[in-house]
């Protein structure tokens, strides 16, 4: 389903589950805290697995204190006092996720994502429209790739791939530091895939870990 290339081997690994048949929804009140311990903000800053992230963000040639991690800047958005950002069962359940195990994750609509999927860095011009925002630039970075182009990355998603309430399959791609332990992405995905369920239904049908 997702292919890593070469020039990132010994740099990222990735976590990937399929969903279907899954329901998306405005998120009901309570429904993120019921999955965020109640002490995730106040973790020591930076703990190992913060460390490991910033590091691989370093070794793509990325500087993590300018261009953050999507976990690590949900993870100062609760340190500052900020309200968890609402959006829909899905990519609430996602940020919580995160958050609590410190991992940059993308949530995409797998019926908007066409062709083969492939982790690579960004050549020189390519970019896509960001949720909420511009463009996204990816020259040298590491994204995700289909048949139309670049679609997501550790930092920020595409417009064109985003979940929404239409949505009923999806791709969930977990980003992860070269040396995480596998072990403890499987423990990562087990997490999220029972989490997903619960909030939005549906079932597993593919797991990959890269």
């Amino acid at each position: 389903m997702v292919s890593l290339t070469n020039n990132l081997r010994g740099t990222m690994s990735v976590g990937v589950l399929r969903f279907d048949k899954v329901t998306v929804v405005d998120t009901t009140c309570g429904q993120i805290e019921r999955f965020v311990s109640p002490d995730v903000a106040t973790v020591e800053d930076p703990p190992e697995r913060i460390g490991m992230v910033r590091t691989m963000y370093r070794q793509c040639g990325i500087d993590p204190t300018k261009t953050r991690p999507s976990s690590e800047a949900l993870l100062r958005r609760l340190r500052r006092g900020d309200p968890f950002p609402r959006i829909n069962t899905l990519v609430d359940v996602c940020n919580a996720c995160s958050v609590q195990t410190l991992l940059p994750y993308g949530l995409y609509d797998l019926d908007r994502i066409i062709g083969a999927v492939e982790l690579r860095l960004g050549q020189q011009g390519e970019a896509y429209p960001g949720i909420r925002k511009g463009m996204v630039h990816v020259e040298g970075r590491p994204a995700l790739f289909d048949t139309d182009g670049p679609f997501g990355n550790p930092t920020s998603d595409s417009a064109r791939t985003m979940v929404t309430f239409k949505t009923c399959c999806v791709l969930l791609v977990v980003y992860a530091p070269w040396l995480f332990d596998h072990s403890e992405l499987r423990a990562v995905l087990d997490l999220t895939a029972e989490r997903v369920v619960n909030a939005a239904g549906g079932e597993e049908s593919g797991r990959w870990v890269i």
